[in-house]
């Protein structure tokens, strides 16, 4: 308003209040409630999960996959659980993001996998779970809050069992049979509590010892190689020395059984021999003996290289003899 022009009370007049349509707002009113209603009476389940409904806070029926009706308003409730989806808990660490390379939380979880062997050393274990749903209504109400009461049972399970082992088993070769018993055990809990859970299997994802023994435990190690190493190595020197010389003794042994039996023998075929003789001696003794003689001259002879027999009675025969040739007469 302008300075120079008078103020009139006249030229006030009060705002326009808009008209509004009753009917049209009832309208979307109803439009709004009946979206509302249909939204709480239908619903859908998918194939991996089964719907489980409580009328006024009761369970009232579970529901397969597919499409359903329920009461609206609040007067009965859904919760969709997941039975053919296989889940996992992690102990002892925490995966942050999932993929080709797979990130985990940089934050310490030691209250969970920190435990003690059974020859009183300090283990880091670190697991992971997989298991289903198998019961829904069992896992919605038999147990309060049936995923922190499962993992409560994997740590006391798993200590139990690391409890029973030496550190060596548990950092090496007693990793398999750990998960294995653990998985039974742990089945064999959730059944007794009834909290619907089918446990797939537990896989021991990384053991090593605390970061703050790390160092001696190393050191334990290599001493422990070196060892082994030493040992072997006088194995093999002893499986090359030991076996070699037990067999040159064996051979020894044999080789003086073999001549001990070759003097025996031929000590009895001389003695045999022997007797023989002199029991045909007895028998002739003058034939006998010029027999022998005979045997033994023929023997004796063929070791002469010339032999010149005559009779005694002859004389002059010197020429005869033909001393410059060589040969037997």
């Amino acid at each position: 308003m302008r300075e120079d022009m008078p103020f009139d009370l006249r030229n006030i007049r009060p705002p326009q209040m808009p008209k509004i349509n009753i009917k049209a707002v009832g309208l979307v009113a109803a439009a709004i409630f009946i979206l509302l209603a249909m939204y709480s009476v239908i619903f859908t389940i998918s194939p991996e999960e089964v719907g489980v409904i409580l009328k006024f806070g009761k369970y009232s029926r579970t529901v397969e996959p597919g499409l359903h009706f329920k009461m609206p308003i609040g007067i009965e409730t859904l919760y969709k659980v997941p039975v053919e989806r296989q889940l996992k808990e992690e102990f002892g660490f925490r995966t942050a993001r999932p993929g080709v390379r797979t990130k985990y939380s940089s934050r310490g979880y030691d209250e969970e996998s920190l435990m003690l062997t059974g020859d009183l050393n300090a283990a880091n274990v670190e697991w992971i779970v997989q298991f289903r749903i198998k019961d829904a209504y069992q896992f919605l109400f038999r147990v309060r809050n049936a995923l922190q009461t499962f993992r409560d049972m994997n740590e006391a399970i798993m200590r139990e069992v690391v409890g029973d082992r030496t550190v060596d088993e548990v950092l090496t070769i007693g990793r398999q049979e750990i998960a294995n018993t653990v998985t039974l055990k742990l089945q064999e809990m959730c059944d007794q509590y009834e909290i619907g859970i089918k446990v797939d299997q537990v896989v021991l994802q990384d053991v090593n010892p605390p970061d703050q023994v790390k160092p001696a435990f190393n050191e334990v190690n290599e001493a422990e190689q070196e060892r082994d190493k030493l040992i072997n190595q006088a194995k093999s020197e002893y499986n090359k020395v030991v076996p070699k010389a037990k067999g040159e003794a064996q051979r020894t042994i044999e080789e003086a059984k073999g001549y001990a039996l070759e003097r025996v023998n031929n000590a009895r075929g001389e003695a045999s021999k022997f007797n023989s003789i002199f029991r045909e001696y007895s028998k002739a003794r003058e034939v006998t003996r010029q027999r022998i003689y005979l045997e033994t001259m023929s023997v004796v002879m063929q070791k002469v290289g010339r032999k010149l027999i005559t009779d005694d009675d002859v004389t002059g025969i010197l020429p005869l003899f033909q001393l410059e040739k060589g040969g037997n007469k």
